[in-house]
């Protein structure tokens, strides 16, 4: 039977943890958060209203996975504006360092490797991307620390898929709540997995951030 989906905030982060222990990776001496935020089409506008809500001191990792794959992503001159982090174009084997926000280039999934990302050629060129579900994937085998999946506004489902397993080794997913998305379907197929633990607009998703990253610390 599917898990119910729910629809508004959810019980606290502790009871969301998985009961099976995610195996540690021999190398990992990084263990701070990593915050994947997954979107696409209206984007742009839950980035900025969540980002402008971030301490630049938080001690996590923003990588923002946009699933746009049409042109080149502008994300890393656009954001500046709204954070005082540093914002980077992630390029092959660039290191994963805490109070920085990373931007996927377009038409590549990304992997991490031993603390690294590393780009690959995108394995779905055609029809709707699923470079989300990639990255989110990756990260529940190759990442030591605490796991954050926020799903906002876009079309289709990308990332849906890996939300369960982000669950499974005790991570938080995070949807945008619909109201506040100009593009429902990404957020609402994420809802319908039943494997989301808070349904909130961008503003409080960075409150929520920011009290699991104090947890974790």
């Amino acid at each position: 039977m599917p898990r119910q989906g729910r629809t508004d905030v959810l019980p606290s982060a502790s009871t969301a943890t998985a009961t099976r222990p995610r195996d540690r990776a021999p190398w990992a001496q990084k263990s701070f958060p990593i915050v994947c935020v997954g979107g696409s089409a209206g984007g742009l506008d839950a980035y900025i209203r969540l980002l402008k809500n971030l301490p630049a001191d938080l001690g996590v990792a923003v990588v923002i996975v946009n699933h746009m794959t049409l042109m080149p992503t502008q994300l890393h001159k656009i954001l500046p504006t709204y954070t005082t982090m540093p914002v980077e174009l992630i390029t092959q084997r660039l290191s994963i360092e805490p109070n920085r926000i990373f931007i996927i280039p377009a038409n590549r999934d990304l992997h991490v490797v031993d603390g690294e990302f590393h780009l690959m050629p995108i394995s779905k060129p055609r029809g709707w991307p699923d470079v989300i579900t990639v990255f989110l994937r990756s990260l529940t085998t190759c990442w030591d620390g605490q796991l954050i999946a926020v799903i906002v506004s876009g079309y289709d489902g990308d990332g849906a898929a890996a939300l369960c397993d982000i669950q499974d080794v005790g991570g938080i997913t995070i949807a945008q709540k619909l109201s506040t998305a100009s593009q429902p379907d990404m957020p609402e197929s994420a809802i319908a997995t039943g494997c989301i633990d808070f349904v909130l607009s961008p503003e409080e998703i960075a409150l929520e951030i920011r009290r699991i990253a104090r947890a974790a610390g």
